[in-house]
């Protein structure tokens, strides 16, 4: 008896198919994975990016030290700093809540500073206030009387008090590092807000901001070789202030004192 031959089969053009979805397949998984990533939480975006800037050297001083991402056109690379220039940190055998014992020799061979200097030295000190996190105990601007390195009430003094706290030597010793290591002449200037203040210590603000001047030019003359005849203090109450007195943190701004590492045309105009 004669096998029957089975029909022979018909070629499957359609097998592409099986191919296609696959690819499709991995496509949709590539866009969820994709939209996935750019789900992610924003505010640890910007934390990443803030710690990033910090880390390569980008000023980051933002109004009253607070963090934040800066606008593209804010962002500015520090200028290169000198390697003589870089902050040493306070040495470990001092206390770190007491006045800086013994001094430092006066100018350091670096002559008088001007606009570059200055710029060099602000990036300098922003570096250190930015690793110590103490962006808001100190703000810096450059104008046309020299560098000014404003030391806020809040982390140095006590309300209405002029004795400058312990735990603000250590920040201002390094402060006062960078700016004598200069022949220019310091000034110091006292400011406060417009609340009055009657005590018997301090019967008005020009008192409490003259003496709170007066006290860190003392301080600077005990522990720093500086030429008495380069240095100068005055308060000046509440009458220059550097922002409105209407809100707390205005008047927050208003409370401090300014130590100037004066220009030479700024010279020209002192007594």
């Amino acid at each position: 008896m004669a096998l029957k031959k089975e029909p022979e089969k018909h070629a499957n053009h359609e097998r592409w198919l099986v191919s296609y979805g696959d690819f499709l397949t991995l496509l949709f998984a590539v866009f969820v994975a994709l939209y996935a990533m750019g789900q992610t939480d924003k505010k640890k975006s910007e934390d990443l990016m803030q710690s990033l800037r910090e880390s390569f050297g980008y000023s980051t001083l933002a109004a009253a030290g607070q963090k934040g991402v800066l606008p593209a056109e804010d962002i500015r690379l520090i200028p290169a700093i000198k390697p003589e220039m870089a902050l040493i940190p306070i040495s470990p055998k001092m206390p770190p809540a007491g006045p800086k014992q013994g001094g430092l020799e006066k100018g350091r061979g670096k002559g008088r500073a001007e606009e570059q200097q200055f710029k060099e030295i602000m990036s300098s000190i922003e570096a250190y206030l930015i690793k110590q996190g103490a962006q808001n105990k100190v703000s810096l601007s450059i104008t046309r009387r020299g560098l000014v390195v404003s030391l806020k009430e809040a982390g140095f003094f006590g309300s209405g008090s002029a004795v400058i706290k312990p735990e603000g030597y250590q920040l201002m010793n390094t402060i006062i590092e960078a700016l004598v290591q200069y022949d220019n002449p310091l000034r110091v200037e006292g400011h406060t807000d417009n609340v009055p203040i009657s005590t018997a210590q301090f019967p008005s603000n020009w008192e409490l901001s003259g003496a709170r001047a007066a006290n860190v030019l003392r301080y600077m003359m005990k522990n720093y070789n500086v030429d008495p005849a380069m240095l100068s203090a005055t308060g000046y109450g509440e009458f220059r202030p550097t922002a409105e007195n209407t809100t707390p943190e205005g008047r927050g701004k208003n409370r401090r004192v300014d130590i100037v590492l004066l220009s030479g045309g700024a010279e020209q105009g002192e007594p």
